[in-house]
């Protein structure tokens, strides 16, 4: 481990402080939205707009790379970054405050697959898992540190806009002064959507059914916390929760993944996050509730996504599994472009308690969907299945074929061992 810090620590320093400017922002947007008069399905646009920008850049990001190199991708896509995220209170609209997301969505899906490749490129082989948990740690701990600061200041002021406008502008510097060598690039084409879903239906459907789930989380978290009344910090207590109970549960989950038929895991577990958003819908007026709900449907929801991944590479040639990534994350994109909007409409038309029923149909939906596919094919014996990995779903393509070789690299271990 103090090898991988010694090599990457620049680039994980500089990537939890890009996480905690994201943090804030997906935070902050949600609570002044409610301040200023933004109705629930405007909000939900704004959020949408946010994965939308992120999967045209995952698309786009490598083509740019490879004309002008890892560090002007950096810079650029930085100083884009931190310019928008100033300029949010100086133009207090919708359709504004969605072109912002856009752009912001864009570069920070450039900066993932740039980091990502390059922290791919600094880590020996011994070290590549390792290097993926702590990544996965910064990411998470830069997402959980944003819900601290937003009680630091009044979000109908400047303030909290400017702070990570200052913390994504510093993040580049401990990457960008690095002694660290740049890698060279390159990306592998990736198989075609028919192609993936004949190879593994569970995956496909999941990969949807989650994006929606995700962005609920991450875009309309902070939304549902301002339409039911809560406080600031309470808002920033509840959307820290979801992310701290996928820190602890990835681990078991992943533990359990590679001892069973993973249908029956992603079933079981699906079916708590719904149980957990129930219970957010029949009890959200109680506080400690919501936080319950939190815990559940964040420590089970974001682990499925990692399963999935997992499943559908048991179908696959090792060969093809770097290919599917990008497959996959499209995939996913598309849920996670959907999801806002539909949990907008149904907050409007329910109230707040149309967030955690879209979560609860949704997770409903793949456990049927997970029970069915095991009437359709057998399951693969414990010896044809790669090891489990972490990623997370706000990962770019980069890190998914990261975290599939690192599964291929300890299946082979343990086959030889």
């Amino acid at each position: 481990m103090f090898q991988v810090l010694s090599g990457a620590w620049a680039l994980l320093l500089g990537m939890m402080l890009l996480q905690v400017g994201n943090g804030m922002q997906g935070t902050l947007l949600g609570i002044r939205g409610a301040l200023e008069g933004f109705s629930t399905f405007e909000m939900s646009v704004v959020m949408s707009s946010y994965f939308v920008g992120f999967l045209f850049g995952s698309r786009m990001a490598p083509e740019m790379i490879r004309r002008v190199g890892h560090v002007r991708v950096f810079a650029a896509l930085g100083s884009m970054i931190s310019a928008v995220l100033i300029l949010y209170p100086t133009v207090t609209e919708p359709w504004a405050w969605s072109i912002g997301r856009v752009l912001i969505g864009f570069c920070f899906s450039g900066v993932y697959v740039t980091a990502e490749s390059w922290l791919n490129n600094s880590a020996t082989n011994a070290m590549r898992g390792k290097a993926l948990s702590l990544y996965m740690m910064v990411q998470m701990v830069g997402i959980v540190s944003a819900q601290a600061i937003m009680v630091l200041a009044d979000p109908s002021g400047y303030v909290l806009f400017v702070i990570p406008s200052v913390l994504v502008s510093l993040a580049f510097a401990p990457i960008l002064l690095s002694v660290s060598p740049t890698p060279a690039f390159g990306t592998t084409k990736p198989l075609s959507l028919r192609q993936i879903m004949k190879i593994s239906p569970l995956g496909c459907v999941g990969m949807l059914l989650t994006g929606g789930v995700f962005a609920a989380q991450f875009g309309m978290a902070a939304v549902y916390g301002a339409e039911a009344g809560l406080s600031v910090p309470q808002i920033s207590a509840f959307v820290a929760a979801f992310y701290v109970a996928a820190v602890v549960a990835q681990y078991p989950i992943g533990w359990m993944s590679d001892r069973m038929d993973r249908r029956k895991l992603i079933a079981g577990v699906s079916l708590i996050t719904g149980g957990g958003a129930l219970v957010g819908m029949m009890f959200g007026d109680n506080y400690w509730f919501l936080i319950l709900a939190a815990v559940l449907v964040g420590g089970t929801s974001n682990p499925i996504y990692s399963l999935l991944i997992a499943y559908t590479n048991d179908f696959l040639e090792h060969d093809d599994m770097a290919a599917a990534a990008g497959g996959m994350v499209f995939i996913n994109g598309l849920g996670a472009i959907a999801g806002p909007l539909i949990v907008g409409w149904m907050m409007g038309v329910i109230g707040p308690g149309g967030y955690f029923l879209y979560i609860a149909v949704l997770m409903f939906a793949l456990v049927g969907y997970a029970i069915y596919r095991m009437t359709q094919r057998a399951a693969p014996s414990m010896q044809q299945t790669d090891s489990y990995q972490p990623v997370s779903p706000e990962s770019s393509p980069m890190a998914v074929e990261y975290a599939q070789e690192v599964a291929i690299e300890s299946a082979q271990d343990e086959n030889q061992g």
